[in-house]
Formats: C-alpha cells, structure tokens, sequence
C-alpha cells in the first residue's frame, strides 16, 4: 500500500507513521507536489542460529611464538 502525505503532515506524525507500517507499505512524502522522500517498511530477515565451529580454518597464525602476546600478558590468566 502507497499513501502519499505532505512534508509537515509527515513532520507533525513521523512516529506514528513509522510504527504503523507493515512489510511492503511505504509513505511518499512530498512538498510543493514533488516527491522528496519515501518511507519504505523494511521486510525483516529470518535469522539462521549461531553454529559453534563456522570461522574454522579461516584464521591461519603464520607464526607461532610468545614474543607477539607480550603485549596481551596483563590480559592472560
């Protein structure tokens, strides 16, 4: 759905209008009969749950010593 409304109509009700859009609405917002901006509901993605071991491999040490956590000492147990 498409409603066209003024800029200082939009600008008395922005909250209102922003809480009442649904998936697929938007609100054209004109001034002086030109288009100057659109409010545009944004679809919500479904998330997929965090798996444990997805980063494996990604992250290669191209060298291992303890002269590069010396910085990190008050960190570490």
């Amino acid at each position: 759905m498409s409603v066209t409304i003024t800029l200082d109509e939009a600008q008395a009700k922005l909250k209102d209008l922003v809480h009442q859009l649904v998936p697929g609405d938007e609100i054209i917002i004109t001034e002086n009969q030109q288009t100057v901006a659109k409010l545009v509901s944004e679809i919500s993605q479904p998330r997929h749950p965090r798996v444990p071991g997805l980063g494996r491999g990604m992250i290669v040490l191209q060298q291992e010593d303890e002269q590069h956590l010396e910085g990190f000492a008050e960190y570490m147990p």
